[in-house]
């Protein structure tokens, strides 16, 4: 198989959306791997314990009706008087149970988006595993929405979709009975015979609800396919607003104004547009839900009619009828109340169920067929075994073709024209697979990747930048001190437990001392780097040197790229990167994740 087609191939396994069925099972199985299936049964018991006992509240006031209103048919004062403290009684526990409900529905919800969240960032977090689905097409754009934004309101609907269906499956049970009974010996009359219709009332109730389903479903069917197409376009409208604040001053001085705003409002067109197909959608879903809204204001005493001029019940059994025939109807009409929500959590259950599967789909597919071998060995020891990097525009390979690099060693790997230096630091990262060869890695030990471009400065203070991605615990103020010293940032000493967003507040060169200040503090085995030294001034890179010179006589240096006159007495080894006959048939800008070997360590 081509790299290119691997890649392809890949890239499709991504592209490839769960079933409904398929969807389901991957959330449940979100919840349970994340330790929280214990505290949601807890809370969904509860939730079930609070429901039954709201429906045997309403199963008493629905039997209050008849004493109430024949009491009024009767002009019974004193029975009319207990019958309002019945009343009293019962809606006054049924509101105790109503706000005891919305406080544990609420904390259902709380503890599903916990575990589904943990869950997702788990996965996503994995190393490697989020760069690689930030190249796998459509499926990693805006993975922060989808565990945000999609997550919140697909746990949101299904606590609150959840509990309506199962208090509606309650109220039909326990109503069902009501209606069949009250109806169980009803008959028509019809040329000059009587026939029976057993539970005339709850067919009634049932053949009114189920009509009005299938109209709900056939009118807004759609809108599952137009709340998926809008939460799309939203994302991308707010990841180019995102983009252009992060960027405003590059934009700011080209004069990019112009040519941004009208890029967002090209995506605010589209945003605007799916809205508006959205809009339709639900207004002419509108028209079957108040209609049958309005029309069930008097559907119950409808159907309750010829019980009462039959004479099978006094005017308080019509009204007990009636409200009955209401909580059926109400239960059986869920589906056409709730069916744009539904429409709506189908649509986040999509999208959030479609990105677990991408961010577990590297566990589940088996690595190429043909690609760069990583393995580790000994401590203290990295081998590269005659290494050849796949590209467009042909092999890069080093010279010599075996390289041994031992703890402590200096090694610098010197580019010839037309080869990528940086494509290098991702084979030897475990970034870029394509090619051929063998990578040995020293088993057990910790590289710190130091790649080209602005260094990552994640939002704390800057002890604990510095000590990214350990822990605090294990540098004393003392350490934090002499590091900043070393790399010619005293003047934050005092700034050290200052939280900022310090990429804004520091310039580059400084953002990049803090990167040899963070390695010397943490004094890792090995130090791999993508061509930094010459954006270092000549302070900085006779700083470097004695950094790894003098402080750090143990950390092996990898260094891809010309070090400078400063640097170049640093390094006792020299290596060359060249053009090697062969042209590959990768896909340089579309790397296919998922199928990642082996890491070359488990930092980042």
């Amino acid at each position: 198989m081509s790299l290119q087609s691997e890649a392809r191939a890949t890239a499709a396994a991504f592209a490839v959306r769960p079933g409904f069925v398929r969807q389901l099972r991957l959330m449940v199985a979100a919840w349970r791997a994340s330790g929280s299936g214990k505290a949601l049964i807890r809370r969904m018991l509860t939730v079930v314990v609070v429901i039954a006992a709201t429906v045997y509240g309403q199963i008493r006031l629905n039997q209050w009706n008849k004493p109430f209103f024949d009491a009024l048919s009767r002009r019974d004062i004193n029975d009319f008087l207990v019958q309002l403290g019945v009343f009293a009684v019962i809606i006054g526990t049924l509101l105790v149970l109503n706000v005891t409900q919305r406080w544990t529905v609420e904390n259902l919800k709380i503890e599903l988006r916990r575990g589904l969240v943990r869950d997702l960032v788990g996965h996503w977090m994995m190393p490697r595993r989020a760069y690689w689905l930030s190249h796998s097409g459509p499926m990693g754009v805006n993975p922060d929405q989808r565990m945000h934004e999609d997550a919140l309101k697909f746990c949101d609907l299904t606590a609150d979709l959840g509990v309506g269906l199962f208090q509606a499956t309650i109220l039909f049970g326990s109503f069902a009975g009501i209606l069949w009974s009250l109806s169980s010996d009803f008959s028509v009359r019809f040329a000059g015979a009587d026939y029976v219709v057993p539970g005339y009332m709850l067919w009634a109730a049932l053949l009114y609800a189920g009509l009005g389903s299938l109209l709900s479903y056939g009118v807004g069917r759609n809108l599952i396919h137009r709340n998926a197409e809008r939460y799309a376009s939203e994302a991308v409208l707010r990841f180019s607003l995102v983009r252009v604040n992060e960027h405003l001053d590059a934009i700011s001085l080209a004069e990019g104004e112009d040519d941004e705003r009208l890029r967002i409002e090209r995506y605010l067109a589209d945003v605007l547009a799916a809205v508006r197909r959205l809009a339709l959608g639900l207004t002419n879903l509108e028209w079957v839900k108040a209609g049958f809204g309005w029309i069930t204001t008097v559907a119950p005493i409808l159907a309750a009619a010829p019980l009462y001029f039959s004479g099978k019940v006094s005017f308080g059994g019509l009204m007990m009828a009636a409200a009955a025939f209401t909580q059926v109807e109400s239960a059986l009409r869920w589906f056409v109340d709730n069916f744009s929500i539904i429409a709506d959590w189908r649509a986040a259950l999509l999208r959030v169920a479609s990105f677990r599967q991408a961010v577990i789909a590297h566990d589940e597919r088996p690595a190429f067929d043909s690609h760069i071998e990583y393995a580790d060995g000994d401590a203290g020891m990295l081998v590269i075994d005659g290494l050849e990097i796949g590209s467009p525009a042909g092999h890069d390979g080093l010279e010599p073709g075996r390289l041994v690099v031992k703890a402590g060693d200096h090694l610098q790997i010197e580019a010839a024209q037309g080869t990528s230096k940086t494509r290098l630091f991702r084979a030897l990262t475990g970034l870029w697979p394509w090619g051929k060869g063998r990578i040995t890695l020293p088993g057990g030990e910790r590289i710190v990747y130091v790649p080209r471009g602005t260094p990552y400065l994640p939002r704390g203070s800057l002890r604990e930048i510095l000590a990214y991605p350990g822990a605090l615990e294990g540098h004393g103020d003392a350490a934090f001190t002499h590091a900043l010293e070393r790399v010619g940032l005293g003047r934050l000493v005092a700034l050290l437990d200052a939280t900022e967003r310090w990429e804004h507040e520091l310039s580059q060169d400084e953002q990049l001392s803090i990167v040899f200040a963070r390695i010397l503090l943490q004094a890792p085995p090995w130090v791999l780097i993508d061509d930094a030294f010459t954006a270092l001034d000549a302070d900085m890179q006779e700083r470097v040197a004695d950094i790894f010179g003098n402080a750090l006589p143990q950390t092996a240096v990898i260094h891809i790229g010309r070090a400078g006159p400063v640097l170049d007495a640093l390094f006792t080894h020299v290596a060359r990167l060249v053009k090697v006959s062969g042209m590959a048939t990768v896909d340089d800008d579309a790397p296919a994740p998922g199928s990642t070997p082996a890491s070359p360590s488990d930092s980042p």
